[in-house]
């Protein structure tokens, strides 16, 4: 089993990151047996879609390593690394490029969803973008990738590119991904409002809970989170139509490993003002030792491009004899 998923390094990383896939990340490394391997990246080639500059990137590349380190990912047990170390990518990218389909990309609702009546106005690198989510993937001749919702649409193009190639140039070159859903996929919402997933881009900083904010500013961040006025049910059901509400006891229940049933009979017909503390609490104590790892990692470069050298250096022999067959298979003399 191969397993392979990865990240844009943004310049935050919140609690929706960290409960909707970084902690299953973790948990996959742990459970892996000594034939299976995770490759986990950062998708620095991927975030170029959108204008940024190179300290800026630089330094967002660097911080997501360290958090992703804080979080429990092993670079000695897992490959951990960025995607621009790896040439691989833009190479295979660009050889799977023959083989998509434009009408396949038009039908990527991310991309309609992402560009919205500017489709003209769009960069190139945003429409072929799951290309490259593709190459990404079949170069590992990845098993299996974690996906959440929005992404499973770009899994299924991985497969019909891999199954397009391999057809094509009479070869079984590339393997067909299967997705991994995970057991427990938390869809964290903003503290301002429950219909929104959480999420940097939102101008406000009360809207979410960045992995940096320190034990004052989480608690009051959950005090001030948007709530109703209603007490708390007996059970889940009773949390429909309250979408903060059910943010709220979700976060809840998957910190604390029970489930929303659980933490609603647990605070049944009391109100936020006893519920939020005991969230905060929660919060301050899941968070706070990742945050101090967070810190002391990120201020040592030499250290994180160490380890993103290193996880390189592994990826690169793992992918050199899939590229240099998918060169071969097309009559690419190298």
């Amino acid at each position: 089993m191969r397993v392979l998923s990865g990240i844009q390094p943004t310049g935050n990383l919140h609690l929706g990151n960290y409960l909707g896939a970084i902690r299953n990340w973790v948990r996959m490394q742990d459970e892996m047996d000594s034939q299976s391997q995770c490759f986990f990246f950062l998708a620095d080639m991927h975030s170029i879609t959108v204008h940024e500059g190179r300290e800026q990137r630089i330094r967002n590349v660097r911080d997501m390593a360290a958090a992703l380190v804080a979080a429990g990912i092993d670079p000695d047990r897992s490959v951990l690394f960025n995607q621009a170390r790896v040439p691989a990518h833009a190479e295979l990218a660009w050889l799977l490029n023959g083989t998509a389909r434009i009408g396949w990309l038009n039908r990527m609702t991310q991309f309609k969803d992402k560009v919205g009546k500017d489709r003209e106005g769009a960069s190139i690198g945003l429409f072929v973008y799951p290309v490259l989510q593709a190459a990404d993937i079949l170069l590992y001749n990845a098993t299996h990738v974690p996906v959440g919702e929005d992404q499973k649409q770009h899994l299924e193009l991985a497969r019909d590119i891999a199954a397009k190639f391999n057809s094509d140039f009479g070869v079984e070159l590339f393997t067909l991904p299967d997705p991994i859903i995970p057991r427990e996929s938390a869809r964290i919402m903003s503290f301002r409002d429950g219909s929104a997933k959480m999420s940097k881009s939102d101008p406000s900083d009360m809207s979410r809970i960045n992995l940096t904010d320190d034990d004052d500013a989480i608690m009051n961040k959950v005090k001030k989170a948007k709530t109703d006025p209603e007490p708390l049910p007996e059970t889940a059901a009773g949390l429909v139509g309250r979408p903060e509400a059910n943010n709220l006891i979700g976060i809840y229940a998957t910190l604390s490993g029970t489930t929303p049933d659980a933490v609603c009979a647990a605070f049944a017909g009391k109100g936020f003002g006893a519920f939020k503390p005991a969230l905060g609490d929660l919060l301050v104590e899941t968070l706070r030792p990742i945050r101090e790892r967070f810190l002391a990692l990120r201020t040592d470069d030499a250290a994180l491009d160490a380890i993103l050298d290193k996880g390189a250096a592994k990826a690169a022999a793992a992918a050199e004899p899939t590229l240099r067959a998918a060169y071969d298979a097309m009559g690419l003399m190298r």
